[in-house]
């Protein structure tokens, strides 16, 4: 076995055969880990998310966004039994050893080729254990070792008034500053909210925004989100909702869903939240909870988020 950096990567393999994957980040939620993968090629990527659910049965689900990939998987081992275009790629085992998380990929061919030297090159990889490197005929195996993280959602909602502003340009902007202060900023869902709320400003929408961060950083991320907000909003009924982990409970998903379809209260909102464990917080005002709770209820559906229900 050999023990390469990123950077001992790239000066050991510069071949036409190799692209480095952009990032990866490994969120750890007891025996769930949610990797994120920023793949260097686009649709391409689509063919790892088809084999890795085929091959691998500790990969509870998969999904792609544009070049990013998404793995949920159980820490574990499984039985990859490799065979050429039905079963090519893999992982093998996840496992967490303190503050890193490792995950073996496996792949014959160009998928071994992935598995070692492209993921390994990838921003946020600490180091990859490389078995075998791969390529033509052969079986490529490598342990990629990575940080562990924890993922952090937060909702946001009444940042606007009637007659200026937007939540989810001003979301986003709180997004990409934080990203330049060093965190993870992830993703952006935009949840359509009750259509004929008669307090909406216009379109009715909350914001959710998805970060992965590091042990014990999660209250600073929070303290610079509300003081970013502060800056920015124009409504004084702003708020936010910080859900910590992977699953969303099965009642804040039901309350996502009710908040799309009928009126509901504050009392509500700070009821449910107490119940699956949310912490629901004011930024100018108490309002925006209900709005902002609801994103996290739904913000791991995007395509049920956006929908009208009438």
């Amino acid at each position: 076995m050999e023990i390469l950096t990123p950077h001992d990567l790239k000066d050991k393999f510069q071949d036409p055969w190799i692209a480095p994957y952009q990032k990866v980040l490994t969120m750890v939620d007891g025996d769930q880990v949610e990797i994120v993968e920023y793949h260097p090629c686009i649709s391409g990527s689509q063919w790892m998310i088809y084999q890795y659910q085929r091959s691998s049965d500790i990969v509870l689900k998969a999904k792609r966004d544009g070049n990013r990939h998404t793995f949920l998987v159980k820490v574990g081992k499984s039985n990859l039994s490799l065979k050429p275009s039905l079963h090519a790629a893999g992982i093998e085992e996840v496992s967490v050893e303190g503050d890193e998380v490792k995950v073996v990929h496996a792949g014959l061919a160009g998928a071994g080729v992935g598995a070692a030297m492209c993921r390994g090159m990838a921003e946020g990889v600490k180091r990859v254990e490389l078995q075998d490197i791969g390529g033509g005929s052969k079986v490529g195996r490598a342990t990629v070792v990575t940080p562990r993280l924890q993922k952090v959602v937060i909702g946001i909602d009444d940042t606007d008034t009637k007659e200026e502003g937007a939540t989810w340009t001003l979301a986003h902007n709180v997004g990409a500053e934080l990203t330049k202060k060093g965190y993870q900023y992830i993703d952006h869902i935009t949840v359509q909210l009750y259509p004929h709320n008669p307090n909406k400003t216009q379109n009715c929408v909350a914001i959710a925004l998805v970060f992965a961060v590091e042990p014990g950083k999660k209250d600073k991320l929070v303290q610079e989100v509300v003081e970013l907000l502060k800056k920015g909003t124009l409504s004084d009924k702003t708020a936010i909702a910080v859900l910590e982990g992977i699953p969303v409970p099965e009642k804040l998903r039901s309350y996502g869903e009710s908040a799309k379809t009928s009126m509901l209260t504050v009392e509500y909102a700070e009821r449910v939240a107490e119940e699956v464990g949310v912490e629901l917080m004011e930024v100018t005002g108490s309002q925006g909870k209900i709005g902002a709770l609801a994103a996290l209820g739904m913000y791991d559906d995007i395509e049920e988020a956006v929908k009208v229900y009438y």
